[in-house]
């Protein structure tokens, strides 16, 4: 498919899947119409990847909904100065997303495959702010410092304290909280010390793989 076909379909899920539904982000809108989604699915969900819904991408993992990156995205009101944190990188399509939207970002993925998979191809596509990690994501990346912005792209009963412990003061978390079946979008915002909680969406992700996850990383 003609490259001026691949933009005119993401022109075309911006207005219909993210401004029809609300999310008004100027910098969200931008960075979905620029980056390359078709790059980030097998070569046989090519066809599919700018329709509305997550897709496939091996190990049992998934890309998510358009819908769902810019609404997670918006949520971390980002201003482009920002050092982002994502955990759980998969094809590292969110990752992209966040690149475009802020200063840096770090991203692990417990799965080595898929890790290695993403860094190359952020690389190739010219993401040059970002730096993956194969790891333990619901433990963080301490070593870093703290960060402005916390993603999580996978479901988790609760807010992994060590991701709370590395939220910069006036950074703002947002991860999908609940059952392995169903959760919400919850936003946590690091205020004076204390961390003020707002629910939001419903949603479903895969499971977040880790010590504080719903499944342990080191038997995988």
């Amino acid at each position: 498919m003609p490259d001026e076909l691949y933009f005119e379909l993401r022109k075309e899920m911006v207005e219909t899947q993210l401004q029809r539904r609300g999310v008004k982000d100027d910098r969200v809108l931008q960075a979905m119409r620029c980056v390359p989604r078709h790059e980030f699915v097998p070569e046989q969900s090519r066809g599919q990847a700018y329709a509305d819904g997550p897709l496939a991408i091996g190990g049992g993992q998934t890309i998510s909904q358009p819908y769902m990156v810019a609404a997670m995205t918006a949520a971390l009101g980002l201003d482009g100065s920002e050092r982002v944190l994502e955990i759980g990188t998969g094809s590292g399509y969110q990752t992209a997303v966040l690149s475009l939207t802020s200063r840096e970002v770090f991203s692990v993925e417990c799965r080595s495959e898929l890790a290695v998979g993403a860094a190359e191809r952020l690389e190739r596509l010219g993401f040059a702010n970002v730096h993956v990690h194969c790891g333990d994501g619901s433990v963080g990346l301490k070593e870093f410092g703290l960060y402005d912005a916390i993603l999580l792209a996978a479901a988790a009963p609760s807010v992994p304290q060590p991701l709370l412990e590395q939220l910069n003061e006036g950074g703002r978390l947002i991860a999908p909280i609940g059952t392995e079946e169903h959760q919400e979008l919850m936003l946590v915002k690091r205020r004076g010390g204390e961390f003020v909680t707002m629910r939001g969406e419903g949603c479903r992700f895969v499971p977040l793989v880790g010590r504080y996850g719903w499944k342990n990383w080191g038997i995988l």
